[in-house]
């Protein structure tokens, strides 16, 4: 079977009036579903911007119909998991059950700006699996008292409730997280066309639990200008390692750009209008077992990227 297919906003690059026209520009062209990125920083100066993802999702609600995920909210620093669980039952029921709470440990990039310290991933996952359950036990709609390793609620209640809980889909890197997503989450989240990751996750976690993957494209008809934009824009994408977890600010990727060449970039991101190419990179994804892929475009030309997935790219993918 094959998976579904969405579209990926990228909070970071684009200012909410454009993250809506990419919502409505998605669902005309048949994309079914969509990824949004919940950041307090963008991974870099030149992308320029970093919306507040719950205000976006509840005006993406208004503006389009398809089901929509968040990739990936961070309960438990910068938001308490308490907030977190409100926000998340709010949008379920602006989007009339079509939203799904994509969570992970989070960057330093954007949990740090509350000044807490920033715990190792141990901990970090630790304080993952005590917030959700904490959400769980909010959405109940019962009166919660909880006195945890890392949380504090007294007496709150969630008023506003979907007819069923929010599902909660894990982010995974690592095989400590994988057994962490498997046992608490509804689903999992990646970005990496792993089919073992997949496998393992699926046998650990049980039947129904789907698997969700998300990836990057620049979309020119000039592949020099669709290179820059990978380049320009998103070259923390190539930066190894636990960097990316660490670093507290955009400041810090930027100094670290001159180690991500242009040429690295072009041997690992689609960038150009080339229907082959884009269709084998999709294909890795969905040969690797996932339910669901989300692809994002880089740069400005996104209204010729709608055009081309719906004329040339997303007829040959369902084909």
């Amino acid at each position: 079977m094959s998976p579904r297919i969405g579209y990926f906003l990228s909070c970071e690059e684009y200012s909410p009036s454009q993250l809506i026209e990419q919502a409505k520009l998605a669902e005309r062209a048949g994309f079914e579903a969509l990824w949004i990125s919940d950041h307090f920083h963008p991974w870099n100066d030149a992308q320029g911007n970093s919306a507040y993802v719950w205000g976006m999702i509840g005006a993406i609600s208004q503006a389009c119909s398809l089901p929509i995920t968040t990739a990936v909210t961070c309960p438990i620093l910068r938001q308490h998991p308490a907030i977190v669980a409100q926000a998340a039952a709010t949008a379920k029921v602006l989007t009339n059950g079509r939203f799904t709470l994509g969570i992970g440990t989070g960057e330093a990039l954007n949990e740090h700006v509350l000044g807490q310290r920033w715990p190792n991933t141990d901990v970090r996952l630790s304080m993952l699996g005590e917030a959700v359950d904490v959400m769980r036990q909010l959405w109940t709609g019962e009166s919660v008292t909880h006195h945890g390793d890392h949380y504090t609620v007294e007496d709150a209640r969630i008023y506003t409730l979907p007819d069923e809980p929010v599902k909660v889909y894990v982010s995974a890197f690592g095989p400590k997280a994988l057994e962490v997503a498997a046992r608490i989450g509804d689903g999992l989240c990646s970005t990496m066309p792993e089919a073992d990751v997949v496998s393992s996750f699926k046998e650990k976690a049980g039947p129904g639990k789907p698997a969700q993957v998300g990836y990057k494209v620049s979309y020119s008809t000039d592949p020099e200008r669709a290179l820059d934009y990978a380049h320009e824009l998103w070259f923390n994408e190539g930066i190894p390692g636990e960097a990316a977890q660490v670093l507290s600010s955009p400041k810090h990727f930027e100094q670290l750009a001159p180690l991500v060449t242009r040429d690295a970039v072009a041997g690992s991101t689609v960038h150009e209008a080339d229907v082959d190419k884009h269709v084998a990179e999709f294909a890795k994804y969905a040969d690797a077992g996932y339910d669901e892929v989300f692809i994002a475009d880089m740069g400005p030309e996104y209204e010729g990227f709608f055009r081309f997935y719906e004329k040339d790219v997303l007829p040959r993918i369902r084909g």
